[in-house]
């Protein structure tokens, strides 16, 4: 039994090293299809299909809970997805409401791709706080590119982040809230662009906390004491793989063409 996680890219690593954190035991299986990335300017149903595929590939390769690491993704196709599969689907969406709890000024602003913030669910989501929050909203076109290609830092991602941050801190917005998982690898930067007086939020923990819920709630979690292994796979260039996987995972670790 494992846990498969997979997102567009190698964003969902950031969400991966959340649930090793917090479920030492469990085994992970996470799949990057960044050979197909950004699904952030790709139609639904072509994101629907990639979804569809990646998780019968996990369930083949042992998953018992599969967690949609990915906001696009989640927005776009997690309905359909938990028709269609049996097994436990765990998803990821922007922490509006964790941004609300703490905002002062009554601004929040979200950092996200093109298609989440088109999606009936994102603006669900952000009308269900609009009484109490005003919720600004910024497409961020290229950002998950720089994450892929490891260019985390530098002038060219500052420029970029910066052209994305001033807008939402101009019209008052005191929290960012990370709506794409490969965000949380710009963290360092889009907070040093932001400055000390506002809050970044990302949702990895409270993904892997309720990836925790949902194998106990289901009785999948592992009986285990022995620390969980992981395995990678990627249907992007294989070199560039390793050099993502090895500088975003912290270790060097084997990455399979998928």
């Amino acid at each position: 039994m494992a846990i498969g996680i997979f997102d567009s890219g190698v964003g969902g690593l950031s969400i991966a090293q959340q649930v090793r954190t917090l479920l030492p035991h469990e085994e992970i299986i996470y799949l990057a299809d960044s050979g197909h990335a950004p699904y952030g300017e790709k139609s639904q149903q072509y994101i629907l299909q990639r979804c569809s595929k990646i998780i019968q590939c996990l369930i083949d390769k042992g998953a018992t809970l599969v967690v949609i690491a990915c906001n696009t993704a989640t927005v776009s196709a997690i309905s359909a997805l938990r028709e269609a599969f049996a097994i436990p689907i765990v998803g990821v969406e922007p922490g509006i409401k964790t941004a609300v709890k703490s905002c002062k000024s009554g601004v929040v602003g979200i950092l996200a791709t093109t298609q989440t913030l088109k999606s009936a669910s994102f603006q669900q989501l952000a009308q269900r706080f609009s009484n109490e929050i005003k919720v600004e909203a910024q497409a961020c076109p290229g950002l998950v590119e720089q994450v892929e290609a490891l260019h985390l830092t530098g002038d060219k991602t500052q420029a970029l982040v910066a052209q994305y941050v001033q807008p939402l801190l101009n019209k008052g917005a005191d929290h960012l809230v990370l709506g794409c998982t490969h965000y949380a690898f710009l963290a360092p930067v889009i907070s040093q662009v932001a400055g000390p007086n506002v809050s970044i939020i990302n949702t990895a923990i409270p993904v892997a906390l309720e990836v925790a819920r949902r194998l106990d709630a289901e009785g999948l979690a592992s009986a285990s004491a022995a620390a969980g292994g992981e395995s990678f796979f990627s249907s992007g260039e294989q070199k560039l793989a390793h050099r993502q996987f090895n500088a975003l995972w912290g270790n060097t670790v084997k990455v399979e063409s998928f």
